[in-house]
């Protein structure tokens, strides 16, 4: 009995149908609370969003404040540094015009003592006389130069090397070495210690003196004195100290050499 009573429960809960309406009810009031907070949240976005570029003007537009310190955009064509540079260069300046003329005027008065000068015409060139052509002549030229009367004179050629200068024909270019054999053998012989310290530096004295074939010099002078006494006097004891000068060379076939010398302080 009891089991035919749980089977017939069963049975009517099996054919009672569940209730649909209230859990339609739930989905769709959750389905319009999420709608109407996604209106929501774009409403509250778009309001702060609008506010953050500025505020409203007249007219629906947007207000936009620049600031000083903002960053500047990029030119296409960058700014030239040259203080020369110049888009529109200045034009050469023009040529000078030519002067015109003064036309002479006819009612002038001529003025005595000054020439008026006259046009000149163009010269014809001259036509070129016919000249005869000379024959040549065969015969061989011969005989001796006339004589010229151009009037020659020799002078003596002077050679000067250091303090020692030569003027007997061309000596010192065809000997110099004897040349400068006597230069050494001055500066060795002249005793500068001699000259008084007060004579001034520079202070030259100009001798002259003969040296003969075996090379003793004589005839020692001054040429050109000093000033200072004791300065002339050692330069003539240097030479005087001077046993040779060495024998003159083979090719000078004078039988002395005429020699000047200075000595500088």
């Amino acid at each position: 009995m009891d089991s035919l009573l749980e089977g017939s429960e069963h049975l009517e809960r099996e054919l009672t149908p569940e209730p649909i309406i209230a859990p339609a009810s739930v989905s769709f009031v959750l389905h319009g609370a999420l709608f109407g907070a996604l209106v929501f949240y774009g409403v509250l976005a778009g309001f702060f969003h609008k506010n953050t570029w500025g505020n409203a003007g007249p007219g629906g537009a947007i207000q936009v404040n620049l600031v000083s310190n903002a960053v500047p955009l990029p030119s296409e064509n960058p700014p030239s540094q040259n203080v020369l540079a110049t888009e529109t260069p200045s034009k050469a300046p023009a040529p000078p015009a030519p002067k015109a003329k003064e036309a002479a005027d006819p009612t002038a008065i001529a003025m005595p003592g000054k020439t008026q000068q006259t046009q000149q015409q163009p010269t014809q060139p001259k036509t070129q006389l016919h000249q005869p052509q000379q024959k040549p002549d065969n015969k061989a030229a011969f005989g001796e130069q006339a004589v010229t009367s151009m009037q020659r004179a020799t002078q003596a050629q002077v050679t000067q090397s250091g303090p020692t200068s030569v003027s007997t024909g061309d000596f010192g270019s065809r000997f110099p070495w004897y040349v400068d054999g006597i230069n050494r053998k001055m500066s060795t012989s002249w005793y500068k210690p001699e000259v008084d310290p007060r004579t001034p530096k520079g202070t030259r004295v100009y001798l002259t003196f003969t040296i003969y074939r075996d090379g003793s010099p004589s005839s020692v002078q001054v040429d050109r004195a000093s000033g200072s006494p004791t300065l002339d006097r050692s330069c003539v004891h240097g030479v005087q100290r001077v046993d040779t000068f060495g024998q003159l060379p083979p090719g000078y076939t004078s039988s002395s050499l005429k020699v000047s010398y200075y000595c500088e302080y």
